[in-house]
């Protein structure tokens, strides 16, 4: 696999532009950090993942025909692929399909094209299951695009891109091309590359007003990350066009980590007569987890409430919630002034700062990492035993927020691990909140008294 050097030619200032637009979040004074921009998570995700996550979950799949035989693949052998293709498989470290690459990469690579709707997390392999799919279909001897991948941003862009490269390793003549923003080429100018791969406002233009790719010679089109694209604005109406442009029997490939309505929608409008693939997700459950609440009239005494549990909670791997940046920002400052090594998450740091932290958070450098719930959400640290929120999760109009308490706290008590939650509460509506959680989930949470040693040791236990 080569790039051309014009295809990666990008102007640096447009593209730090555009990754900081798209990267940064907006700085919010009183909201709590909800508005996190989605395709930032999905980067830190990639960043942080080195291996596939070990997936348990079941995979459902809703076959266009019903009729025809369902295949599942155990090896990369049984799908017959290109030689240099499998070599590029296995040298990237995939020795067996995962769970999603299983009943994907079977409906991808038939004959006729199978048109797929997938749900996955990340770490799940569905990156290397589309790119494998578009080198499959590609003829290199014809010098013109037929594979078309979409990202939401330049940044995810570039890391499909690193696949495709890696993948495509001893496939020197498949080439790739990068429609960012950014990446200027002479009008009329025809792209030779077989894969481009881009952000939707910049492929339109070149498909359609600067002409350098013919839509109609498309024969494999993936939108990535669905759920992220339809998150940013103009993305989606862009997306459609493209699509309308592409032949009727060209292969449509859309991929998204949550399909609720609107992605559904979405995705149904892109991809017509689909095959669906649902990887349902791991159970949480607050069986194994211990809760307890510490009753402060006040922030300087939840501060000081966990500055008694601080010896008790470092044994293991702690993380501690906090409903804003500025929250979180104070707390880690003071923990530091007393001395306490700890690790902060905050949405004011660039992506690639943040996934240093959680590496160096999961390595065990640092035994206490605080953040806001969204810079942590779909982040898994395996050795996390203790949860503290410094606040009670709440949506956007202050009722609790039961999903993100679960999935919280549900973290600690993973693959049967027994788990610590502690809440703090410092008013009357903190602890309406609280019991109204204790009513959703129907478990009790005990009170702590913090300044009782003896208690915060057996806790600990």
């Amino acid at each position: 696999m080569a790039t051309d050097s014009w295809a990666l030619a990008v102007d640096e200032q447009e593209a730090a532009a555009e990754s900081l637009s798209n990267l940064h979040l907006k700085e919010e004074k009183i909201k709590p950090d909800a508005n996190e921009d989605r395709a930032a998570q999905s980067l830190l995700n990639k960043l942080i993942r080195s291996n596939l996550v070990d997936n348990t979950n079941q995979v459902e799949v809703l076959q266009r025909d019903p009729n025809s035989p369902l295949y599942s693949v155990k090896s990369f052998e049984e799908l017959r692929l290109k030689p240099q293709l499998l070599q590029g498989v296995y040298a990237m470290g995939f020795n067996r399909p995962s769970k999603i690459q299983e009943n994907a990469l079977p409906l991808m690579l038939a004959e006729p094209p199978q048109n797929l709707i997938a749900q996955s997390q990340s770490g799940t392999g569905k990156t290397a299951a589309f790119v494998l799919a578009m080198l499959s279909h590609v003829e290199p001897a014809n010098k013109y695009p037929q594979c078309l991948c979409l990202s939401p941003t330049y940044e995810l862009a570039l890391q499909t891109g690193k696949v495709i490269e890696q993948m495509g390793k001893f496939y020197p003549e498949l080439k790739l091309a990068y429609a960012v923003r950014g990446n200027k080429l002479e009008r009329g100018q025809k792209i030779s590359e077989q894969i481009v791969i881009g952000t939707p406002g910049t492929v339109l233009d070149w498909c359609s007003k600067l002409k350098f790719i013919d839509p109609k010679k498309i024969k494999v089109f993936v939108l990535d990350e669905a759920d992220v694209m339809i998150a940013t604005q103009g993305h989606q109406d862009q997306s459609i066009r493209i699509q309308r442009m592409l032949p009727r029997n060209c292969q449509m490939l859309l991929f998204s980590a949550t399909f609720e309505d609107s992605v559904w929608k979405f995705a149904q409008k892109v991809v017509p007569d689909p095959n669906v693939i649902k990887l349902k997700r791991e159970e949480e459950t607050l069986d194994t987890i211990k809760q307890y609440y510490v009753l402060c009239n006040s922030r300087d005494e939840k501060f000081q409430a966990l500055c008694n549990l601080y010896g008790a909670i470092t044994i293991a791997q702690a993380m501690i919630f906090c409903h804003t940046r500025k929250t979180a920002s104070w707390l880690a400052a003071e923990l530091s002034k007393e001395g306490h090594q700890v690790a902060l998450l905050s949405g004011e740091m660039m992506v690639e700062q943040r996934a240093a932290v959680i590496e160096r958070f999961r390595e065990g450098k640092e035994k206490v990492l605080v953040t806001t719930n969204v810079c942590a959400r779909g982040i898994d640290v395996e050795q996390v035993s203790v949860v503290i929120n410094f606040d009670l999760p709440v949506d956007k109009d202050g009722n609790p927020d039961n999903e993100t308490y679960l999935h919280r706290i549900g973290r600690t008590g993973r693959f049967g691990k027994r788990g610590l939650a502690v809440n703090m509460v410092d008013s009357k509506h903190s602890m309406n909140i609280l019991n109204r959680i204790q009513e959703h989930f129907n478990k009790k949470i005990e009170r702590l008294d913090t300044d009782d040693l003896d208690e915060i040791e057996k806790i600990a236990n």
